[in-house]
């Protein structure tokens, strides 16, 4: 059986480490150098870094910042932020990073997924989606989840499937910043509808919002910022428990 991964996020804002509720108020959490190495050495399994201005300055991904994260750290890395193109994802596998992420221009250019997926291989394509349920449909939205689109959400993880992503990013707009769980329904629908991996994101914040999202949101790895960026929740724990909860993870 495939082990459950944790998934520590390193969003960027010039230069540094933020999280915010609900994608704004940010408040700094550190240096993503240091937080790289600390996640890499507690037992993370990946590590993704999303650089949140990037779309929305139209602002290319910080390459120099991706190949100095990845010298420090020896597990998977995935990045995103900004991509747009093959040059684009050439230049940050170069740097070090292991995949990139792509959102709001895989949703303007829906041909860019099949691109990158026969250029680098599906391994190395996650497609991220940001969605909010507005009147009972889960709408997918673009930009740090500021513009909406008339996109399902399901209906597009489908086709993103179609088209060659690896796997899938899905943040909540409602979970995300509330610390109140995971959308462990929408995420359970997912990962039935689909057969790539489904990491879920947003909501995160205890122990057994990690435990309910394998169990009941069947997600196949969680992503999380600020409950391990500001130590409410140490990884080597987390791990113990998912483990003795009977969830296969890497310890």
């Amino acid at each position: 059986m495939l082990t459950k991964r944790i998934i520590p996020c390193l969003d960027i804002k010039n230069g540094r480490t933020v999280k915010g509720i609900n994608f704004v108020d940010l408040r700094d959490a550190g240096d993503p150098v240091e937080l790289a190495a600390k996640y890499a050495e507690t037992g993370a399994d990946e590590l993704v870094f999303l650089d949140i201005s990037a779309t929305e300055e139209r602002r290319k991904t910080l390459a120099n910042l991706v190949l100095r994260v990845a010298e420090k750290v020896n597990i998977p890395f995935t990045v995103g932020g900004g991509i747009s193109s093959v040059e684009d994802v050439d230049i940050l596998l170069k740097n070090g990073a292991d995949k990139v992420s792509v959102n709001s221009s895989a949703v303007k250019n829906p041909d860019l997924i099949n691109e990158l997926s026969q250029k680098f291989g599906a391994q190395c394509i996650t497609v991220a989606i940001d969605a909010k349920q507005v009147n009972g449909q889960w709408i997918v939205h673009l930009v740090g989840g500021k513009v909406p689109t008339e996109l399902d959400l399901f209906e597009w993880a489908k086709e993103v499937e179609q088209r060659g992503a690896g796997e899938i990013l899905f943040t909540s707009m409602n979970n995300d910043g509330t610390k109140d769980g995971f959308a462990n329904i929408a995420l359970k629908k997912l990962s039935e509808d689909l057969n790539i991996p489904i990491i879920a994101s947003g909501g995160a914040g205890n122990i057994q919002h990690f435990v309910d999202t394998f169990k009941e949101g069947k997600a196949d790895a969680a992503l999380a910022a600020s409950v391990f960026h500001f130590k409410e929740i140490e990884i080597p724990d987390l791990k113990k428990e998912l483990a003795d909860q009977g969830i296969p993870v890497r310890i």
